[in-house]
C-alpha cells in the first residue's frame, strides 16, 4: 500500500526580540512621539496632524521659533490598523511578480551611488545615466534579483534632473518592479505622468502598481518638506511608498541598537500616520536602516552587523504590526569584490531570509554605499539563489524518497544511469552560475579565474545576450514630452 506523504514547505525564521521587548520598544516609540515630539517642516503635513488631534508646543532649547508636534498614541494605533498588510507589486508588463507580504523575501539593488566600478575597464569612476540603464538591464537578467533601483547619481545630466533621468533609464533597462527616488514635487509629477503612460493610465497604475517611492526623514525627528511632500503625493494617488528613516547608531541615533530602533520606529510610524491621514489604506512599506557610524573611520558601515541585527529586530516589530517590511542585504564596505565583500553580502542575505524580511535593497553596493558593482550584483545573485535553495527545505514525497530506484540499484553500483536520476536531476540539485566546481587542470586551462573575474564575465554576457521588452510608443512619447518640457525650463 502506497502512503501519500503531504508536501510541506517550512519557513525557518529567526526572532531576536521577545514579546516583552517588542512591547517595550513600541511603548518607547509612542513616548517619543507624544512626549518628545517631532519637528515638521511641511505645512500641509503639519495641518493634517493638528487637525487629526496632535498638538504643537514651543521648543526654545532647539532654537528660536522651533516648534514640536506631539502625536497621541491613539492616532498611531489607528494608522497601524488601517494600513494594508500586503503590497502587490507588479512589473511594468502588469504581471504580479513581487507580493510584499507574509514570508515572501525579495532582493534588489540600491540608489544614488556616486561612483561605479566600470564593468568593461575595472576603473572606479563617476556614474552616468547609461550606468543606470545597464545595471537595470543586468538586474533584469538575474533570477535572484526581483526589483530595480538606480544604483547611480548620474553625473552627465542636469543636476536637478538626475532622478528623472534615472527613472527613465530604469524603466527602459528592466521590466521588473521599480523603486524610485525623486528630488521634489516636480519630479514626482513628471515621473507619475510617465508611469501612467507605461501602465496604460492612472486607473491601471493604481490597480497594478509597478513603482514604489523611497523617501526618508532626517534622523533624529526632523521631517523635511521635500520628503514629506513626496509621501503625501503618493498617498493622494494610492501609490505604494516606503518612508524609511536611517537612525544610524552613533550618528542620527543613539549608539545603542535598542535606542536606534525605538527612534527609527517612531519616525517610520509618523510616515505611516501621514499616509493614512491622507488616504486610509495607502500601501506603506514599514522599515528603517540601522547602519553603524564607525567610531574610528566615521563612515556609515553597510557591512556592520548592527544593520542585519537591527533588521531582524524591526522585522519582529513589523510582524507585531502586521505590515510588509523593508530591509537591506548584499552590500559591503570593501572597496573591491573580495572575500570581505563575500562575507558581508552572505551574512546580510542569510539574515534577510531567516528573518523573512520582505524587500531587501542595496544589493551590489561596495565602498559603504558610494560605489556600485555589477560583479557584486552577480555574486549576490548566486548567494541569493543558493540560500533560497537551502531554506526551501527538503521535499519528502514518493518522488523524492526514490523507493523504486533504491530497489533497482545493485549494491555498490550507484544511481548515475538510473531513470530516476535522468528524470529528476535538473531540479533536484542546485546548479551554480559563477561558483567554480571545475577540476583543477580544467580551471587552469580556462585561465585560473577567481570569483570576481568570473562574475565580470557573467555580467558582460548578460548585458550582451539578455533582451528586455521595449517601452510602448505611448510611454516613449510621454518621456519625450516630459524631457522637452524640462529642457524648455
Amino acid at each position: 500500500m502506497t502512503v501519500q506523504i503531504p508536501i510541506e514547505t517550512l519557513h525557518p525564521t529567526v526572532r531576536v526580540l521577545s514579546d516583552d521587548q517588542m512591547q517595550a520598544i513600541h511603548n518607547a516609540s509612542l513616548d517619543i512621539l507624544s512626549g518628545t515630539g517631532i519637528v515638521m517642516k511641511s505645512e500641509a503635513a503639519r495641518e493634517l496632524l493638528l487637525d487629526a488631534g496632535a498638538w504643537e508646543v514651543d521648543d526654545p532649547a532647539a532654537g528660536p521659533g522651533v516648534k514640536r508636534i506631539k502625536i497621541p498614541e491613539y492616532l498611531i494605533l489607528e494608522a497601524i490598523g488601517s494600513a494594508p498588510s500586503r503590497i502587490p507589486m507588479h512589473n511594468r508588463l502588469g504581471e504580479l511578480t513581487m507580493p510584499l507580504e507574509g514570508n515572501n523575501v525579495f532582493f534588489g539593488p540600491g540608489s544614488d551611488c556616486i561612483y561605479t566600478m566600470d564593468v568593461d575597464t575595472g576603473a572606479r569612476r563617476l556614474g552616468v545615466a547609461e550606468d543606470v540603464q545597464r545595471i537595470a538591464h543586468l538586474c533584469d537578467g538575474l533570477d535572484g534579483i526581483d526589483f530595480i533601483m538606480s544604483m547611480a547619481t548620474p553625473s552627465d545630466v542636469p543636476t536637478m534632473d538626475h532622478y528623472l533621468h534615472s527613472f527613465i533609464r530604469m524603466i527602459r533597462g528592466s521590466v521588473k518592479p521599480n523603486l524610485y527616488t525623486a528630488n521634489d514635487l516636480k519630479d514626482m509629477e513628471d515621473i507619475y505622468q510617465i508611469a501612467c503612460a507605461v501602465a496604460g493610465g492612472e486607473g491601471a497604475l493604481s490597480e497594478k502598481p509597478f513603482l514604489l517611492l523611497y523617501a526618508e526623514p532626517i534622523s533624529p525627528l526632523l521631517f523635511n518638506e521635500e520628503s514629506v511632500d513626496k509621501l503625501l503625493f503618493c498617498a493622494q494617488r494610492g501609490i505604494p511608498v516606503a518612508y524609511v528613516p536611517s537612525p544610524n547608531t552613533g550618528g542620527g541615533a543613539p549608539i545603542t541598537l535598542a535606542g536606534a530602533i525605538a527612534l527609527g520606529n517612531a519616525e517610520c510610524l509618523t510616515g505611516l500616520l501621514l499616509s493614512q491621514l491622507v488616504r486610509r489604506g495607502t500601501p506603506f512599506l514599514y522599515g528603517m536602516n540601522t547602519a553603524a557610524l564607525d567610531m574610528k573611520s566615521a563612515i556609515v558601515a553597510y557591512g556592520a552587523p548592527e544593520w542585519p541585527l537591527g533588521m531582524a529586530a524591526w522585522t519582529d516589530l513589523c510582524r507585531f504590526y502586521d505590515l510588509p517590511v523593508w530591509g537591506a542585504a548584499g552590500a559591503t564596505d570593501s572597496k573591491v569584490v573580495d572575500a570581505q565583500a563575500g562575507i558581508e553580502a552572505t551574512v546580510t542575505i542569510m539574515t534577510a531570509f531567516l528573518t523573512r524580511c520582505n524587500l531587501n535593497h542595496d544589493v551590489g553596493y561596495i565602498e559603504y554605499g558610494t560605489t556600485s558593482s555589477m560583479e557584486l550584483l552577480v555574486i549576490a545573485d548566486e548567494i541569493i539563489r543558493e540560500v533560497r535553495f537551502i531554506l526551501g527545505g527538503v521535499e519528502v514525497s514518493e518522488r523524492t524518497l526514490a523507493r523504486e530506484a533504491i530497489h533497482r540499484a545493485k549494491p555498490g553500483g550507484g544511481f548515475l544511469a538510473d531513470n530516476h536520476t535522468l528524470d529528476n536531476w535538473k531540479w533536484a540539485q542546485w546548479r551554480p552560475e559563477v561558483i567554480d566546481r571545475m577540476r583543477y587542470d580544467r580551471w587552469v586551462k580556462k585561465g585560473s579565474k577567481d570569483m570576481a573575474a568570473r562574475a565580470n564575465e557573467r555580467a558582460r554576457q548578460i548585458l550582451e545576450e539578455h533582451e528586455v521588452p521595449p517601452l510602448s510608443q505611448e510611454a516613449e512619447e510621454a518621456i519625450a514630452d516630459v524631457l522637452a518640457r524640462r529642457a524648455s525650463g
